[in-house]
């Protein structure tokens, strides 16, 4: 095998660190990025650019030429409910990337998600690799995409036509993040956060660094070929670790205010028509499962990934934590700087 790996999604949050990790162990990176200008920093570090996206399937075919190990990482994300915008993206995009991993001999590490059991993910035993996916509600479109994307992914390696395996993240947190702590950190900075239930659940919340790790033992052990992985846990986090944590990070007073569950079950069922009476609708049919993730435990397991892998994740959450929302911050105080300096 040569040792060039392609990153898709190489800018975004795992895919970054995916770029880190390999480089870290000595293979060439090639970077798929949309707007070069701005992933300047990636080759700074030591990864090669190639220009493109992965609905045009000439730059992908391009980008995966002499590579032996690519991991998807790109993928349309969001709360949006239009359908063609996710199958676009995660569906007619991973098929691009499987037809230019087949074109170059190259393994291919899928990234999809723990969302593709919707809320059928809390189950009386933890919710392993063996559990059928669901049905999922006409609404929960990128799930829905990342099922379907999965089918494909599978479809090609029972085929032969590619060999590939899966990795499902949960919320992933870690530097460079513009899902996660940007929507939790302006909340933290008002000053009080409420614990539902006491805030002792454990939260399915994965450090970015951890799954890099995890796809790498996947793209380099040959047995993992058609199989799926869940990197769902590498350390415990409750609620309440992550107030405090984020809290560290921010450099600011958290209050952390104390619903009892119960309490909190009628302030979510008031809170879904409200979101569809002030125009956010979009966020009212994932109510529910912020409810859930804030109120029950991660329902995960990791135990393949740390039988057969030997997955040993490195970053302990009261490091990566408190690093995430101090980056955040910064960068938030910069961009406003900036935007100051426009207007004056």
């Amino acid at each position: 095998m040569s040792d060039l790996a392609l990153v898709t999604g190489a800018t975004g949050l795992l895919g970054s660190y995916l770029v880190e990790r390999l480089l870290d162990e000595g293979w060439g990176v090639r970077a798929l990025v949309r707007q070069p200008e701005r992933a300047r920093w990636l080759e700074e570090n030591g990864a090669t650019l190639s220009a493109g996206d992965i609905t045009d399937p000439s730059s992908v075919m391009s980008a995966a030429s002499g590579c032996s190990l690519v991991f998807h990482a790109a993928a349309s994300v969001g709360v949006g409910t239009d359908w063609e915008t996710f199958r676009l993206g995660n569906v007619e995009g991973t098929e691009n990337v499987l037809q230019a991993s087949a074109a170059s001999g190259a393994r291919l590490v899928f990234v999809s998600t723990t969302g593709v059991f919707g809320r059928a993910r809390y189950r009386e035993v933890p919710t392993d690799e063996s559990v059928p996916l669901p049905k999922l509600p006409e609404h929960e479109v990128y799930g829905r995409s990342k099922q379907a994307a999965e089918h494909l992914v599978l479809e090609a390696h029972e085929r032969g036509t590619v060999w590939t395996a899966i990795v499902r993240p949960p919320v992933m947190y870690g530097v460079r993040d513009r899902q996660f702590v940007p929507r939790i950190a302006p909340i933290f900075q008002r000053g009080f956060f409420p614990l539902l239930g006491g805030g002792a659940s454990t939260l399915s919340l994965t450090h970015a660094r951890s799954i890099a790790e995890g796809a790498l033992l996947v793209g380099t052990n040959e047995s993992a070929g058609g199989k799926i992985y869940h990197l769902t846990d590498d350390f415990p986090i409750t609620v309440s670790d992550l107030v405090r944590y984020g809290a560290e990070g921010l450099g600011c007073r958290v209050r952390r205010i104390h619903v009892p569950t119960a309490v909190a079950k009628v302030g979510f069922g008031i809170l879904k028509p409200l979101l569809i009476a002030v125009g956010r609708g979009d966020l009212a049919p994932h109510t529910e499962g912020t409810l859930d993730m804030l109120t029950r435990d991660n329902p995960f397991t990791s135990r393949r990934a740390r039988e057969e892998l030997g997955w040993v994740p490195t970053t302990r959450p009261e490091v990566g934590l408190p690093e995430a929302f101090r980056s955040w911050k910064v960068q938030a105080t910069s961009s406003l700087d900036s935007r100051g300096s426009r207007s004056s």
